[in-house]
């Protein structure tokens, strides 16, 4: 360690240690009923990006014993209503450390996914599976980030949203779950093993595939508009490759939106029902307000290892039209009404059930 990170380390000790001291001092000069060893969590919450796990356990474990000495050494106030203040602080406190530890853990996991990853982008003679999965994992690797942030930004809050931390910290789980549910299905795709057909509300495929885009459309001032009609069939396809090309289909809009604090940023998508009895289909739709698409360009769309992106690799519409026609649909182009593009997919709907006996 160079001696400018050895005089940071230790800045950031002795402001540590001086805040402990200061809210160390104001529980125990302060009567029973004003609950500052709350603040600990704070603490704990701020020493994330600093302290490794068994320091930060450590530095829960110190603030649960500050309280405890503090409360017994307060002179005055209401003993009961002491009490449940400094049970209420350790519960708080063990209750932060312990999501910031998982915190830690789940964006571990995420990094180490990514340089992996990035490892393999960077080799020689990609074979087409190794490249695929790459891309298709990016969703859900980018989703553990988004989640992970969220679960920090509640975290900082006074007093911290623990329910909705814990709501975050659970989509980091599902988007894992995903993301080994992702290797699976492109590697069955590109063995030519059918998909795994199921019954599915397409409506709310969508919904979940946005509700994960919600932040970076934030950030980048981007509106959605969802058409959803209700009374939709439901559709018959592999649920977890249809999720997939929505969100490739949902990030190229996004990526194609234009520069510059004017511009016009607008994403609208659209499902519908066409067809009757067994050739009823579901059409779902993207229109974005981006740069459009030049004949030139709209010839070669879904030609795998071609990409107008100056970061892209060319695989990502490929891999959608590989995922629609397995399931027996089919996906296509078109420039919209003036700026922007549409992108369209089909799927068959659901055969009608059986009624019971």
């Amino acid at each position: 360690m160079s001696l400018t990170a050895r005089a940071r380390a230790f800045l950031q000790a002795a402001l540590l240690a001086a805040a402990m001291a200061a809210i160390f001092v104001a529980d125990t000069l302060t009567n029973y009923e004003v609950a500052a060893a709350v603040l600990y969590a704070v603490i704990v919450l701020s020493a994330e990006r600093a302290l490794r796990p068994p320091a930060l356990r450590a530095l829960g474990m110190a603030c649960i014993a500050m309280t405890v000495l503090s409360f017994l050494l307060t002179p005055r106030g209401h003993y009961h209503a002491g009490l449940i203040n400094m049970g209420l602080s350790v519960a708080a406190i063990a209750m932060v450390t312990w999501l910031v530890l998982r915190m830690q853990r789940a964006r571990a996991a995420a990094q180490a996914a990514q340089l992996r990853l990035d490892r393999i982008a960077r080799a020689q003679n990609l074979s087409g599976l190794t490249t695929s999965i790459a891309h298709e994992l990016n969703q859900p690797l980018a989703a553990i980030v988004t989640s992970g942030n969220a679960a920090q930004r509640w975290l900082a809050q006074a007093p911290p949203q623990l329910d909705k931390a814990r709501q975050a910290l659970q989509r980091m789980q599902d988007d894992a779950h995903r993301a080994s549910s992702v290797i699976a299905r492109v590697r069955s795709l590109t063995r030519g093993e059918p998909p795994q057909a199921s019954r599915f509300d397409l409506n709310t495929a969508v919904r979940d595939v946005a509700a994960l885009s919600q932040e970076r459309m934030h950030d980048e001032a981007i509106d959605l508009a969802l058409d959803l009609p209700a009374g939709l069939p439901p559709a018959w396809a592999d649920p977890v490759q249809v999720q997939q090309v929505i969100g490739n289909l949902l990030l190229n809009a996004m990526d194609a939106m234009p520069a510059g604090a004017q511009a016009r940023r607008e994403i609208a998508i659209a499902t519908a029902r066409e067809g009757q009895g067994e050739g009823e289909t579901l059409v779902f739709t993207i229109r974005d307000s981006g740069t459009g698409l030049a004949p030139e360009v709209q010839a070669h769309l879904f030609d795998a290892f071609w990409t107008t992106k100056t970061q892209g690799i060319g695989i990502g519409l490929s891999i959608s039209r590989a995922i629609v026609e397995a399931n027996g649909g089919r996906i296509w182009a078109e420039p919209a009404a003036g700026l922007g593009a549409t992108f369209r997919f089909s799927l068959p709907a659901a055969p009608q059930e059986p009624p019971p006996p």
